[in-house]
């Protein structure tokens, strides 16, 4: 879509947008710069176009990226994880970086719980035995969560969903976030080590920063309950994935779900075809109708009102 004299221009880093916030952005100029756009796309619309403010939804957005459009005063992003912008070269040039916390907050957590769910009661392998003709019944013992602890790391809108699901399964809800101090009744808030080595669920939902990069590594999960069960709903650079490899072929880790990675897409052979209870999916813990709705309204928001200081 090209821009018009008239009107300031909006990229929107994808290939679509909620009708709802479209409908919002109205005084904009929409360009979309399509599905999965890379660098140098990002930069060829930004120096063609001179947007104000850009929603990302893919791709990363890097200070050359920035400096392609002298009029850029805001980046909004379509979630709430603004690992993929470079929020320091954003402020050095006075660009305000905005996300849109909580918005996909009841997406994610359902998803976590899925995964949680499918990694207890051995849904995906016991799918494929029946799928192949198996009756497993007479062998088959799956984890009942009752009784057991649920340890989050990261305790925002998401965690503290996932949280209240935990308690009402009758769990132990451990958390750790050290931007919490206390917590609903029922749940307890304790070290990162407390709630890594006392945990037989663990469950992701912290921002990935340069401190806890790797958080699960194969040190930490040497300190892990033996047969626990790991999810990652957050970011993919959390987790070290060849360690979590290694802790399932060898039966330290149960199971793992993990639905981000340290490279997406993660497409074709890769290291984790063929590894044993483990459940993949695409990133798309906060990929539901309503989630999408939420945040890009939540993103639009956050343009007209940054603008307006």
């Amino acid at each position: 879509m090209s821009a018009s004299a008239h009107k300031p221009v909006l990229l929107v880093t994808s290939s679509d947008l909620a009708s709802q916030a479209v409908e919002m952005l109205e005084s904009f100029d929409l360009v979309y710069a399509g599905k999965n756009p890379d660098e140098g796309t990002l930069v060829a619309l930004c120096e063609q176009h001179q947007p104000v403010a850009m929603i990302v939804r893919f791709g990363k957005i890097p200070a050359r990226v920035m400096d392609a459009s002298k009029k850029l005063r805001v980046i909004s992003k379509h979630g709430a994880g603004i690992d993929s912008i470079d929020t320091a070269a954003a402020a050095e040039r006075g660009i305000l970086v905005r996300a849109a916390a909580g918005a996909n907050a009841a997406a994610v957590a359902e998803h976590a719980w899925a995964m949680i769910f499918a990694c207890a009661k051995s849904l995906v392998q016991l799918n494929g035995r029946m799928h192949d003709g198996h009756w497993d019944k007479s062998t088959h013992k799956s984890l009942e969560l009752q009784g057991k602890t649920l340890g989050l790391v990261g305790f925002g809108a998401i965690g503290q969903r996932t949280a209240a699901v935990g308690l009402a399964l009758g769990m132990r809800v451990m958390v750790f976030d050290p931007f919490v101090s206390n917590a609903p009744e029922g749940v307890e808030v304790a070290s990162l080590d407390e709630v890594l080595s006392q945990s037989e669920v663990i469950s992701l939902h912290c921002p990935l920063t340069s401190d806890n990069r790797n958080l699960i590594n194969r040190e930490t999960i040497s300190r892990m309950r033996d047969g626990v069960i790991i999810v990652n709903t957050a970011r993919g650079g959390l987790v070290d994935e060849e360690a979590v490899i290694e802790a399932i072929r060898a039966g330290k880790i149960r199971a793992a779900g993990l639905d981000s990675f340290h490279t997406e897409p993660l497409t074709g052979e890769h290291h984790f075809t063929g590894v044993p209870n483990l459940i993949l999916t695409p990133h798309v813990g906060g990929g539901t109708t309503d989630a999408y709705v939420n945040m890009g309204t939540a993103a639009a928001r956050n343009v007209l009102d940054a603008l307006k200081q």
